[in-house]
């Protein structure tokens, strides 16, 4: 029975790259393993064997520059020609690297040869912050309480009581990790396993810290100094580097993520660095003319308001905004003024107004006959 070509039968082209061959052979490998087919295993069985057989090949620079040129008579005698059988000619399946194929029995038989042993970084923290709409404007300092894993003081970490210290595992060695032997339809496969005694650490702790109970670690709250810089807002994100988790094995800590949220003020309201504010304004004040009195995040400042001012005009006061969070100079204020209209009015004042309607030649209620009763009039004589 003749062989399908290896380019073929990893469903890439022959100018494909190292990855692209590697990428295509692993997605093949999963897809066709006889675990992951027990409805149809042993047609599973063949395909695995033509992918593996594909991609040892392929996966060689000289192999591959050989089959290129000689096709399959060029890789005979190079693990193939003899067989399949226990894949002994693929230079050790069960122990020895295959190129990729460790990955694969990771995915299948459990991974447990990959779990990290050296030091690890611990985790980040996160906690919220909430500011006022000033402290968010000019900054501050502050001290906020963290709960968090530290190193246990008593063990010094090392989760063995007082005088004592941990000890090597047996059953692994120390390494972490114990290996089994395991036939399968392909040959003899070796697994490596986290080890069941020591989950792992290489090191067993046979009388564990009183105050840590074996784990090195212990929760502690503490108090973490914040600097806030002025002109955060509400959504903005701090690190403080270094103070979070404990890390694993004399691995650094992780950091601390300060999210700050800045409440709602009584007058005013941010846009970008500028502050807004809304002012009231008589009729009077807006006719004739005045010079009024704001409040500022820095306190009081007048702002002189011309005769017929209407309502929504904005004055602005520059650079009395908030810091730019970058450094990039300082926002404005704007003062909005709204005009009011006297809900309550005296009989004197009432006609004064009536008064003022007449001399400017204006038509106070009850006098307008309104636009369409004037066309109505118009045509009716």
């Amino acid at each position: 029975m003749s062989k399908r070509d290896y380019y073929e039968v990893l469903g890439v082209s022959r100018q494909a790259s190292a990855d692209e061959i590697k990428k295509a052979y692993r997605k093949l490998a999963r897809q066709y393993h006889p675990d992951a087919n027990p409805g149809n295993k042993k047609e599973a069985e063949e395909r695995f064997k033509e992918i593996a057989e594909a991609y040892e090949v392929l996966s060689d620079p000289e192999k591959r520059a050989s089959y290129d040129r000689f096709g399959h008579a060029g890789v005979n005698g190079q693990g193939f020609g003899g067989g399949f059988e226990g894949f002994g000619g693929f230079g050790g399946f069960g122990g020895a690297d295959f190129g990729g194929l460790g990955d694969i029995f990771d995915m299948f038989f459990g991974g447990g040869g990959r779990r990290k042993r050296g030091p690890e970084k611990g985790s980040d923290l996160r906690v919220d912050l909430e500011v006022s709409f000033e402290e968010a404007a000019f900054g501050l300092e502050k001290d906020i309480k963290v709960p968090r894993t530290e190193e246990c003081g008593t063990c010094g970490g090392t989760g063995a009581a007082p005088g004592t210290r941990p000890h090597p595992c047996s059953a692994c060695n120390g390494t972490g990790q114990v290996q089994y032997a395991q036939s399968t339809p392909f040959g003899r496969i070796v697994q490596t396993r986290t080890c069941d005694r020591c989950r792992g650490a290489g090191r067993v702790i046979e009388k564990p810290c009183p105050t840590c109970h074996g784990s090195g670690q212990v929760r502690k709250t503490r108090s973490i100094h914040v600097k806030v810089p002025a002109g955060v807002d509400s959504g903005t994100r701090l690190r403080v580097a270094g103070e979070g988790e404990a890390g694993l094995r004399g691995g650094p800590r992780g950091d601390l993520y300060v999210y700050v949220y800045v409440k709602p003020h009584k007058f005013f309201r941010r846009e970008g660095n500028d502050v807004v504010v809304e002012v009231p304004l008589s009729f009077a004040q807006a006719a004739l003319g005045d010079e009024i009195e704001v409040e500022t995040l820095e306190g009081k400042a007048r702002v002189k308001i011309p005769e017929g001012t209407q309502t929504g005009t904005v004055f602005r006061l520059r650079g009395r905004g908030i810091p730019d969070l970058h450094g990039y100079g300082r926002g404005d204020q704007l003062v909005h003024v709204k005009v009011v209209t006297p809900s309550r009015l005296s009989e004197k004042q009432k006609a004064l107004l009536r008064e003022f309607a007449n001399l400017g030649n204006e038509n106070t209620a009850g006098q307008d006959k309104g636009f369409f009763g004037r066309v109505k009039d118009a045509f009716m004589g």
